[in-house]
């Protein structure tokens, strides 16, 4: 709680004593959103991207649990006492859902890697955070992301102190020209560019994609360049039907990718487990000869020791209940997510028909799947207007503004067609439809 100082009050640190971030925009934008949200809780919930909760069930996490300790006795000859043991005890730091994770990479993505290269993290964010630390070796390191960029991104660099350069994305994902002015400028100042941050599946906030052409020529400019390309791909198996395009990691042959995952969208969001892909090569000062991942479990070790075994257990249990396939444990998720996004794009469609004067034009673009459109309105969006549209409209959505860090975005919002039933996303385009009509007068 924040408490001004006055005559009566006194406080014992100011946050000019604490790390530096704490003041930076990048780590108050979740939590200002979710108070929003929780200030309007009948609002229509266009703002979080969060997984659909028309599926959940409770008693999936006892079979899934049932299924992982049976997996651990029948598939890797545990005792009784084994299982237990890794159900209750701290377990490895790496995790113990690794080979399970290989597997999944292996059959849904055509990723074939070496199970201990993997190391399974506290969400995505964590996996994060450990890559950027363990990358940070000076303050001349530079992180690159494309803009906009995923919030959470952004965060994690300022509390490991790397500067992050924006890249343009352009209308194709990413501006790859822009790319390698960036790389090349950083480095005549003196910096040490170290990666570049992208997610080249429908991506947060944007909902853009990277064609296969675009992948292929990203990862020789990664390798040419020799920068790392730090690949987040929550929302690739939602597309909306037809042939899935590879990842960045399935069509990686130099280890040029560093590969960020997360159960969040096609798990259980409440585990709270997510992992990284991390097997480039790295020779320690005596020369021996190890995996990145090594390095991130030593600082994971020092940050959250590991991962809840319990949470492993079930999502690991959801991957050995599918054959290891997230593709089969989300059919019905697929399905409903496709249904809404059409449903959102044929909204707008409807109720802003194209020939309509500059001063009232709204514009949008048309992912063909995951979890976001993005909405250019001819007047300027910020929190103040998103708090308006909460409490006198009663529906909740993302001022682009906060994913970018500097100019961009001051035009347009967020969607999530996510977490919204068929019902509410009507009445929510009705309702943002009347605030649009509203601001344009």
């Amino acid at each position: 709680m924040t408490t001004e100082i006055s005559d009566r009050l006194t406080v014992d640190l100011s946050t000019a004593d604490l790390h530096g971030a704490l003041e930076d925009p990048a780590l108050s934008s979740m939590n200002l959103l979710n108070e929003i949200a929780n200030h309007y809780p009948l609002a229509v919930q266009f703002a979080a991207g969060r997984p659909s909760e028309e599926f959940f069930d409770v008693e999936d996490v006892h079979t899934y649990l049932r299924a992982f300790t049976d997996h651990l006795a029948r598939d890797r000859g545990m005792s009784p006492a084994e299982v237990t043991r890794t159900l209750y005890q701290y377990g490895r730091t790496k995790g113990v859902v690794h080979e399970l994770v290989a597997r999944n990479l292996a059959v849904d993505e055509g990723i074939e890697t070496d199970p201990e290269a993997v190391v399974v993290t506290v969400g995505c964010q964590e996996a994060m955070y450990l890559v950027l630390r363990a990358l940070r070796a000076g303050p001349e390191d530079v992180l690159l992301a494309v803009a906009p960029t995923y919030v959470g991104l952004t965060g994690a660099a300022r509390l490991v102190d790397m500067p992050v350069l924006p890249v343009s994305g352009g209308v194709d994902g990413v501006d790859l020209d822009d790319l390698v002015a960036v790389i090349r400028r950083a480095r005549r100042d003196g910096l040490r560019p170290r990666a570049c941050y992208v997610m080249p599946d429908f991506a947060n906030p944007s909902g853009l994609s990277l064609t296969y052409a675009m992948r292929r020529r990203l990862l020789d400019i990664a390798r040419a360049e020799g920068v790392l390309l730090l690949e987040d791909n929550p929302y690739g198996l939602f597309h909306g039907g037809g042939e899935r395009t590879p990842s960045l990691k399935a069509l990686d042959e130099h280890r040029s990718v560093v590969y960020l995952g997360s159960f969040a969208k096609t798990a259980l969001p409440g585990a709270r487990v997510g992992y990284v892909v991390a097997d480039q090569r790295v020779a320690d000062g005596a020369g021996r000869i190890g995996l990145l991942s090594d390095q991130l479990s030593k600082i994971k070790s020092m940050l959250t020791v590991n991962t809840s075994p319990i949470a492993q257990a079930v999502v690991g249990g959801k991957l050995v209940a599918h054959g290891c396939s997230l593709v089969a444990a989300n059919v019905r998720e697929h399905e409903a997510y496709t249904r809404n996004l059409r449903q959102v794009l044929d909204g707008l469609a409807a109720r802003f028909p194209a020939g309509a004067p500059a001063s009232e034009r709204v514009e949008w673009n048309a992912p063909a799947g995951g979890f976001f459109v993005v909405l250019t309105l001819p007047f300027p969006v910020d929190d103040a207007l998103l708090e308006h549209s909460a409490r006198e409209y009663g529906v909740l959505w993302t001022p682009m503004r906060h994913f970018y860090d500097g100019p961009g975005g001051e035009h347009q919002l967020r969607l999530s067609i996510s977490a919204v039933t068929p019902e509410q996303i009507d009445l929510g385009l009705d309702r943002l439809a009347a605030l649009i009509t509203e601001w344009s007068k």
